[in-house]
């Protein structure tokens, strides 16, 4: 999976090719798309629109994606593992 021509979410960290692919699933192809969107249903949809449950670390690189996208600093995908286990275990998953 690669991402779609005109894409500029590559230019984030964490994001290489592959995960602009799983975002362009679901019809994000550009940073400006991801301010104010809830990482977890994201990451939802990127699995629905796959048929089948990604890797969980998938969510810690789009919990980073947003939050670049929202201004914060970049900071490695797994700085995002605490935080969604956290999520995970609050949800039963």
């Amino acid at each position: 999976m690669t991402a779609p021509e005109g894409s500029d979410l590559t230019e984030l960290v964490n994001v290489g090719r592959s995960v602009a692919g799983h975002f362009a699933t679901i019809g994000i192809t550009r940073i400006a798309q991801l301010a104010g969107e809830d990482p977890v249903d994201l990451y939802e949809r990127m699995s629905a629109a796959a048929g089948q449950r990604h890797d969980p670390c998938l969510l810690d690189t789009v919990m980073s994606a947003v939050d670049q996208a929202e201004g914060l600093p970049a900071r490695p995908w797994w700085h995002y593992t605490p935080e969604r286990k956290r999520l995970q275990a609050g949800q039963g998953g």
